[in-house]
């Protein structure tokens, strides 16, 4: 729950909003008690009896006449015998009773002060027929249920703004903290958990603060205005009536524990699914090449099935629920009835010799009691109903502050060291790299690329180029040795300089659901037209956003670029790179997925661009080693060799087999 309690802390922020719906909460609260007491009462003991309000009060001023005069003279008694009575035991009893009857004395008295300061206005103001009366109390129900239901409305909007603000807060701290993380999250870990956590958890969060201080600040105060009125006809009978409470909380702990338990798998089942559905849709191509969407549709019966049945353990905790509440309501009721019936039927004020009321009960009072504990049993019903929901938040806000809260492997230095545009090496000293613990993907690399030359990797599949190359914007650490840039540790730069002096492009340029201008200038947002022109005529791509997109520049392309072909995209990516003018440019596998005539531009492209800056080019085309200065050859995360295209063709074995096979 400490996480369900932060995300509380959250709200805190909007204390105007929260007292004005506490307010709204209680005003609702006193009317639907007040509400209960008006209807039931008067309409009992006055309507039915067929009076009005002016007979009822003179009866009560009678009532209360005789009653008040019988305990004077009874205290009267009871006196004497305190003082008078040799026998220790009749003036213990005397004196114990003589202590109630002056209590109640004290009530009557306050009844009939009260009886008597109303009766002027009640006879100058009130109906002079019984069902004058009636329509009276009528219209006072009536209005307090109209007052009751505005404030009940105007309640719950501000519980929606406190969650909807609260949870506005959080997703923007949880995206914040997401983009953060190192890119290899994404690659180890996929986006099914973030985007589960960040769509349905949060979901589930904001539904559970909006409970809180909607239902879960009303219904109990509800509750407690039923129970405090209850309480003031006969506490000691209310107190009998709650006997079976601890037993009621005792059993909703526990369902507490399940329910939260259970609805805590049933969210990592989700994160399965929609880790299933991202597979299966990225990969549709494949599965309609291969016919297997009868496989697919078998995974996702697994993965469905199981989301079923750990939803449907949350269910039957959920049923328990609202059975065992109302079976123990009920059965409290039945006290309340029993022990208040006995007090009414035998003209009693105790049971047992335990004394339940100061004054004997009238039938209508009891009605009153009995109705304000229905009163008081429908909040508890309410609240029972958002048991699961309230469960189902707090393992939400485990599960999205878990994101929350998990450490930043790529962070900035604490003392920055100051880096000007990169101008002398870049030096690679014993690196080494690994995913895993012991399973290392690049050893012991040390290599100095000089400022300008361009270096090209080469070597089979796995055997580290692209890791290497993500280690020099620090898209993941070394796990030894060092990466310099003109002698100063990468480690130690800030990010945000170090990248800005990057240029990347890889194998799948991903870009944005936007238009061509906006996706050139990502990099440089404030690029001004001519400057994004220059980018996409350096980079081959103005001739085909002009001639062939039907907006130009402005035309929209769709999520990832989807309505260009693939050498479209990767030129729109070279004009991105080249629009931030970096010194250091980095191109991964750039050319390998698209046409003879894109790679012939693109490689146009380069040898006007790479000319003044630091070029590290990933590849396993050997057509793109012409632009390379020097190529390094690697084999099982190690350099096997490095040289010129016409030195490694004397003494690398290695590479001369993949020129061999390249010309096949």
């Amino acid at each position: 729950m400490n996480n369900y309690f932060r995300a509380i802390r959250l709200t805190f922020r909007y204390k105007y909003s929260i007292l004005a719906s506490i307010l709204c909460a209680l005003l609702v609260g006193v009317l639907w008690g007040g509400n209960i007491t008006v209807l039931v009462y008067p309409i009992v003991d006055v309507c039915f009896k067929k009076e009005t309000f002016v007979d009822w009060i003179d009866r009560k001023i009678m009532e209360n006449d005789l009653q008040l005069q019988e305990l004077r003279e009874e205290i009267g008694v009871l006196k004497k015998d305190v003082v008078e009575s040799e026998d220790p035991v009749v003036r213990k009893f005397a004196k114990k009773k003589l202590s109630r009857q002056q209590s109640s004395l004290w009530w009557y008295e306050l009844y009939h002060s009260f009886f008597l300061k109303a009766k002027p206005y009640v006879e100058r103001y009130a109906p002079g027929t019984p069902f004058g009366t009636m329509g009276l109390i009528i219209v006072f129900a009536l209005v307090g249920t109209a007052l009751k239901t505005g404030f009940t409305i105007v309640q719950s909007i501000l519980a929606a703004h406190i969650a909807q603000s609260a949870a506005n807060r959080i997703r923007q701290e949880f995206f914040n903290k997401v983009i953060q993380y190192d890119v290899n999250h994404f690659s180890r870990e996929g986006i099914a958990g973030i985007m589960t956590r960040f769509t349905s958890d949060v979901h589930s969060l904001v539904s559970g603060l909006g409970t809180l201080y909607g239902k879960l600040v009303r219904e109990p105060l509800k509750m407690i205005t039923c129970l405090t009125a209850a309480a003031f006809i006969s506490w000691q009978l209310l107190l009998l009536t709650l006997l079976l409470v601890p037993v009621a909380a005792y059993l909703i702990r526990w369902l507490a524990r399940s329910l939260k338990r259970a609805a805590r798998r049933s969210m990592e089942e989700l994160t399965n699914m929609f880790g299933r559905l991202e597979e299966s849709f990225r990969s549709i191509r494949v599965v309609k090449a291969f016919c297997r969407e009868g496989l697919e549709k078998g995974k996702f019966r697994q993965t469905n099935n199981a989301l079923y049945a750990k939803w449907m353990k949350v269910a039957k905790y959920d049923a328990l629920t609202n059975p065992t509440t109302e079976v123990l309501g009920v059965l409290m009721i039945c006290i309340a009835v029993l022990a208040g019936s006995y007090l009414v039927m035998n003209e009693r004020t105790d049971i047992f010799g335990i004394p339940m009321t100061t004054t004997p009960l009238s039938q209508p009072v009891l009605l009153v009691f009995f109705g304000l504990l229905a009163g008081a049993s429908d909040p508890a019903r309410k609240l029972s109903d958002i048991f699961t929901q309230f469960q189902t938040a707090a393992a939400a806000a485990d599960r999205v502050f878990e994101m929350i809260d998990r450490p930043i492997e790529i962070v900035n230095p604490p003392v920055p060291v100051p880096f000007g545009r990169h101008k002398q090496s870049i030096v690679f000293e014993h690196v080494c790299f690994e995913y895993e613990k012991n399973r290392p993907v690049v050893r012991d690399v040390s290599l100095e690329i000089r400022f300008g030359e361009t270096i090209a990797i080469i070597g089979p599949s796995g055997c580290g180029k692209s890791s290497l190359l993500n280690l020099v914007p620090r898209f993941a650490d070394p796990t030894g040795g060092e990466i310099r840039i003109d002698g100063i540790p990468i480690k130690n730069c800030r990010l945000r300089n170090l990248r800005h002096q990057i240029g990347l492009v890889t194998q799948e340029p991903f870009l944005f659901n936007d238009t061509v201008v906006n996706n050139i200038k990502y990099g440089v947002p404030l690029a001004s037209e001519d400057e994004v022109i220059e980018a996409a005529k350096n980079a081959f791509a103005h001739d085909f956003i002009i001639g062939e997109l039907a907006q130009g520049y402005e035309t929209p392309i769709g999520p990832g670029g989807g309505q260009l072909s693939g050498g479209q995209r990767q030129r729109i990516a070279l004009a991105r790179a080249f629009l931030t003018d970096p010194s250091i440019f980095l191109l991964d596998e750039a050319t390998s997925q698209i046409d003879l005539l894109s790679e012939q531009m693109i490689h146009k492209a380069l040898e006007k661009f790479i000319g003044n800056r630091t070029t590290i080019l990933v590849t396993h085309r050997l057509s793109a080693l012409i632009l390379a200065d020097r190529i390094v050859v690697m084999k099982d995360g190690e350099i096997e060799s490095i040289g010129t295209h016409k030195e490694l063709l004397e003494n690398s074995p290695f590479y001369k087999r993949l020129q061999q096979i390249e010309s096949l």
